[in-house]
């Protein structure tokens, strides 16, 4: 099933017209996230994705169980997008909703990508988490609930915000 989702993504990333050189990566980027999944709205709200464990176990590998629905986190410097450069569009791995930039991205040294906003607010839910004795931000992917990461005020201009995000959360798309 995830294959079927990442082929669907692929295709829908070929669909899209091809920016002229004169647009800038930004628009280039909104345009392709806007393409890959379209969320769908019913009364201005986003429709969210409901699954049973079962469906999701068979859906995911392992470790995108145990983080995305266990809300578990992968060891610093060890996902595959934590230092990756290219342009594109960073997915949620459960449900293929476009949620960080590569325009958004930043090195903040943690050893998980770091974005200093997400492509949409409504996009990503942030949550009050106090386990393991600290209070801070946990953020989920608002279609499917798949935890991603956590957010702090310790981020670059313009927002301060660092959204710190395990890879295995994430499915990449290049630009």
């Amino acid at each position: 099933m995830k294959y079927l989702s990442i082929l669907l993504v692929l295709l829908a990333c070929n669909a899209v017209e091809k920016p002229s050189p004169e647009n800038t990566v930004g628009a280039s980027l909104s345009v392709l996230a806007d393409t890959i999944v379209p969320p769908q709205y019913i009364n201005g709200k986003l429709v969210k994705i409901s699954k049973t464990d079962t469906e999701w176990k068979k859906q995911l590998t392992e470790m995108e169980y145990y983080v995305l629905r266990q809300e578990g986190t992968e060891r610093a410097f060890t996902g595959d997008l934590w230092n990756n450069h290219e342009k594109g569009v960073y997915v949620c791995a459960a449900c293929g909703l476009p949620l960080f930039s590569s325009d958004t991205k930043f090195d903040s040294g943690t050893g998980w990508p770091s974005f200093y906003q997400p492509i949409k607010p409504e996009y990503v839910a942030g949550y009050d988490d106090n386990s393991f004795g600290m209070t801070r931000t946990e953020v989920e992917c608002a279609r499917c609930g798949g935890h991603q990461g956590h957010v702090f005020d310790d981020g670059p201009k313009p927002t301060g915000l660092r959204y710190c995000i395990n890879s295995v959360s994430l499915d990449f798309v290049k630009q």
